[in-house]
Order: C-alpha cells, then sequence, then structure tokens
C-alpha cells in the first residue's frame, strides 16, 4: 500500500534531521521524505502537531512464548509493542522450552512475522536449557535467526564454560548477551542499603554486580568477545563501565527503564510491583545511571518487559514474581528521562532508536541498513507520537496481557509524556490510536 504521512515533524536522531515534512511510502520502504509532490496516496495520515520518528528497538523484552503463554502470548505482547511504537524487539531465550534448539527460534520467527506486528530477533540460549554446562550449537541457532547468546538472569557459575562459550563466540564473530550477577551474592529480593534493611528483606550487594562484571571484562580481554551487558543497575558497573570502554574493550550495555527512573525508596509498603531483576538501587546509582546514558557510556535504553500472571504478582514482596510490563512505556519513559536531563527530542529518542542498532550491528542482517532510522529506500519503520500530550498509566488501558507495572498512576502519581498514535512496520498499518 502507497501511504502518505502528511505535515508532521520528522525527528531522526542518526542522521540529524528535524524537520516539517511528508513522507511517501511505497511497497513497505520510505520513496521520499520532504514535499509530496505527485505522490499517490492510497492513505494518507495527518501528522500535523505529531513528532514522526523511527520505530523504536527494544533490546529486551519477554514474550512469554512458547510455554508461559498464562503471563504472555505472542499476540498480546507484540500487540503492546506496537502500541509502544516498538517496531523492532530482541526477544530473550528463557522460554519453556529454552531456545536451545533452531526448530524453536524458526517456529517463533515464522509465528511473528504471521502476525506482522513488530520484527523480531531472538536471542540464542548460551548453555543447553541455561544449565550452564554444555554449550549450545551456536552456528545453527544463528541460522535459525538468532542475533546472539544470552544466559539472561541465570548466572554461569562455572568459569570455564564461560570461558569456552566466548572463545567459541569469537571464533565466529558472534555476541555474547550477558547480565553481570554473580550467582552466589545475587540470591536476595531487594538491594542491600537502608531500605532493605528496615524491611527486613534480604539484600543483593553491589558486589553482586561488579565482581560478576569485573570477571566478564577480563574473559574479554583473554578472549576479544563482544560482550553486550545487560541491564547495569550500579554506580559502580557504570565506573567499571566506562573505564573498559576507555580500554577500547568490544563491550556495549544497556539500563532499564525501572533503573533508570526508581530506587530502592518506590518500594514503599512492600509493593510487589517493585519487585524486580535487577533490583531498584539507590538514588545515587539511578542518577549515575541517568548520567551514564546520556554521555553514550551506556548505549541503549530498554523496557525490560517482562509480563507477570495476577496470581504471582499477588504474593508477598519476597515471594512475588520478579518482572513488570514495559514495552507500552518504553517511549514515554526515554521521553521523560529526556526532559529530566534537558536533552533535545533527537538526544532523547537516540537511546531507542540508532544505538539498540549500532548493538545489533551486523546480526541484523540487510535491515541494519536503515533499522532505528527514516531515510529514503530504507524500510518503513514508523513511530508518530504526540510529544504534548500526558498520560497516566492504569493497567486496565496495557495491550499486553501482563497488567503489572511499577509506573501505575495509582501508586506513583507519575504522568508519562508523549502518547504514540501509530506504529508502521514495513509500510504497514500495526497500531493505531482509536
Amino acid at each position: 500500500m502507497k501511504i502518505l504521512i502528511r505535515n508532521g515533524r520528522v525527528v531522526d536522531p542518526a542522521t540529524g534531521r528535524d524537520e516539517t515534512a511528508d513522507i511517501a511510502i511505497a511497497s513497505g520502504r520510505i520513496v521520499g521524505i520532504g514535499a509530496a509532490g505527485d505522490f499517490q496516496a492510497e492513505r494518507t495520515l495527518d501528522a500535523t502537531g505529531l513528532v514522526v520518528a523511527p520505530g523504536l528497538v527494544d533490546l529486551a523484552a519477554r514474550l512469554r512464548e512458547p510455554g508461559q503463554e498464562h503471563e504472555g502470548m505472542l499476540e498480546s505482547e507484540l500487540a503492546a509493542a506496537a502500541a509502544g511504537g516498538v517496531t523492532s524487539l530482541v526477544c530473550l531465550p528463557d522460554t519453556d522450552p529454552v531456545l536451545d534448539e533452531p526448530g524453536l527460534v524458526e517456529m517463533l520467527k515464522f509465528r511473528a512475522r504471521k502476525l506482522s506486528r513488530c520484527r523480531l530477533f531472538p536471542l540464542g540460549a548460551l548453555t543447553r536449557r541455561l544449565e550452564g554446562a554444555a554449550l549450545t550449537e551456536m552456528a545453527e541457532l544463528t541460522e535459525a535467526g538468532c542475533v546472539g547468546f544470552s544466559h539472561v538472569d541465570v548466572a554461569i557459575r562455572d568459569t570455564q564454560v564461560l570461558l569456552r562459550a566466548m572463545q567459541y563466540a569469537a571464533t565466529f564473530g558472534y555476541t555474547v548477551w550477558l547480565r553481570p550477577q554473580d550467582g552466589w551474592l545475587g540470591k536476595g529480593v531487594a538491594a542491600s542499603g537502608a531500605v532493605a534493611t528496615r524491611m527486613g528483606l534480604a539484600g543483593v550487594p553491589v558486589a553482586a554486580e561488579t565482581v560478576a562484571l569485573q570477571t566478564i571484562l577480563e574473559l574479554v580481554r583473554v578472549t576479544g568477545c563482544r560482550v553486550h551487558l545487560c541491564r547495569l543497575s550500579s554506580a559502580a558497573g557504570v565506573k567499571l563501565l566506562r573505564a573498559a570502554k576507555a580500554e577500547g574493550l568490544p563491550v556495549t550495555a544497556d539500563v532499564s527503564i525501572n533503573s533508570l527512573h526508581l530506587t530502592d525508596v518506590d518500594i514503599g509498603y512492600f509493593n510487589a510491583d517493585m519487585r524486580l531483576t535487577p533490583p531498584l538501587r539507590q538514588g545515587a546509582d539511578r542518577d549515575a545511571l541517568r548520567a551514564a546514558l546520556a554521555d553514550g557510556t551506556i548505549d541503549a535504553l530498554v523496557s525490560d518487559h517482562n509480563p507477570v500472571a495476577e496470581d504471582m504478582k499477588n504474593l508477598p514482596f519476597a515471594e512475588a514474581e520478579p518482572g513488570a510490563t514495559g514495552l507500552e512505556l518504553l517511549l514515554s519513559l526515554a521521553l521523560r528521562w529526556g526532559q529530566d536531563h534537558g536533552l533535545t527530542l533527537a538526544q532523547s529518542l537516540a537511546p531507542v532508536t540508532q544505538s539498540p542498532v549500532r548493538v545489533l550491528g551486523d546480526a541484523v542482517g540487510s535491515l541494519v541498513s536503515s533499522a532505528g532510522r527514516l531515510v529514503e529506500g530504507g524500510v518503513a519503520d514508523v513511530c508518530i507520537f504526540d510529544p504534548q500530550a500526558q498520560w497516566q498509566v492504569s493497567p486496565a488501558m496495557l495491550a499486553s496481557q501482563g497488567k503489572h507495572t511499577p509506573f501505575d498512576f495509582a501508586a506513583t502519581g507519575m504522568a508519562l509524556p508523549g502518547r504514540v498514535r501509530a506504529t508502521l512496520v514495513a509500510g504497514t498499518v500495526a497500531y493505531e490510536a482509536a
């Protein structure tokens, strides 16, 4: 279908474009940016007063399928992605069964293509069944469509296994995605500190992150493996990352919307919606993460979308399943962070558009030339949003099957900026606000 997006403010962090223009789309690609001329559109979207940006790229989302459909189905979670302006997302391998076989990856990608709501880039399991012992067949998983290999939140306690995995990945140019958390120190439910002590909650010290991070960085030095560090949560972790990048190590990193905006104080009276992994830390940690994202030390902002069933959240804090819905909040929380730091709109959008694509690199194939950006001839993945809109998050309004979020207005009183009005994936309208 030929679509014309008319009179929107086109903002593209990758090219520096920020101007009022029309965007002409045909056969799934952008064929013109500027005056529409004699383009004969079959459908016109009026974007007057709206921002037309590249579709968001989210590097961390659990879709809960296969095996955990009671907490989220592919249909509902990809619908949530589209409603949040996300056109490309990386899904994690800790499904049931684990994504450690090519057939499972191919099935998941096929289902996602049929739904036409969002581009799906699976991560394969680094070890079989995420048990931390035998390595998976990385070459076969890559051929099936995996863009990297992860152990999610399961710590690999045998450093020899991690070394061999990184050696193999380095040999073939694969990226290993690791969340730095020591398997022994990270068993608590809240960040160590005054809040956890006062509430009688088992603490997770900052050392749980830094000990694991030091180990990972040393193995990067030994192997030359490219590593993406997932969901940093502490100021000390940021300091180590900054030093590693200054040294020239091939590492990138992301931070979740939760750690970027919330602290352990927000747990309040044992609010299970604040039971998250990694745990919310102190204000100094949050401030360091915000500054690191602004200066580029941290590369990307992620939703850390993890829908949790009602009966798994309505439990005492320490027993509740960690996780929260985030896909529909990613854009607004990126804008909120940008406003707090006095950043331009393009700077606010960069960590959820162009920067995640750089993290993915060649793993996304031919799409990498235009994903996360708006260029003539590029794929027409577009997010149209109202930058002036303010909205209050309530569980009932979320498209995700998971209704629990730490940003529920009833609990936080936090109104969020920016509301998605339409999302296009390969020139097809995947979402349009009523």
